[in-house]
């Protein structure tokens, strides 16, 4: 914590996300939600994408701050244009949800597929959902079950339900 801290203390970055994820969970400190959000959106500002997306979950949960999607949107934003997974597939639910911006079933699926594409499991999956009902993209079983099968394959029971329904054609 004392190196994490003189680190986070002269700007590093990794350092700031490492002590913000202890702060977070409570690990070798007491948890303080509000401080965890403090050195997030220090990181977050120096153009941390981990830290900007953190920063999208505490305002999308209203944890240590109050509760804001839009504010939510805003960090998945700036952390998905840079390319991380986890806010794309966050982001793509919100326009999929219409949580925080006005519902845009074509740029859910979009998102979707670029985190999809990097392996997030969850993205796969909601990806398929897309194809396989037309949402937001052509209706496409094949492509829907093909990405059922990717989410599958890493164990999501969501999926593979999803894949056994496909591929038995059951209701």
């Amino acid at each position: 914590m004392r190196l994490y801290r003189l680190a986070a203390n002269q700007g590093h970055a990794a350092a700031q996300c490492s002590l913000e994820s202890c702060y977070a969970k409570g690990r070798g400190v007491d948890k303080d939600e509000k401080e965890a959000v403090r050195l997030y959106r220090v990181a977050a500002e120096q153009g941390d994408a981990g830290a900007q997306y953190c920063l999208g979950v505490c305002y999308d949960n209203g944890r240590g701050v109050d509760q804001d999607e839009k504010e939510a949107v805003r960090f998945y934003r700036l952390a998905a244009d840079q390319g991380l997974a986890q806010a794309q597939y966050n982001l793509g639910t919100c326009y999929a949800d219409g949580t925080g911006v006005h519902t845009d079933e074509i740029q859910a699926a979009h998102l979707y597929r670029l985190a999809a594409d990097q392996g997030d499991v969850l993205a796969q999956y909601n990806l398929g959902l897309c194809y396989a009902d037309g949402t937001g993209v052509d209706k496409d079983e094949i492509k829907a079950a093909h990405l059922y099968r990717l989410a599958a394959d890493q164990g999501l029971a969501e999926a593979i339900h999803a894949l056994s329904k496909v591929t038995l054609g059951a209701p």
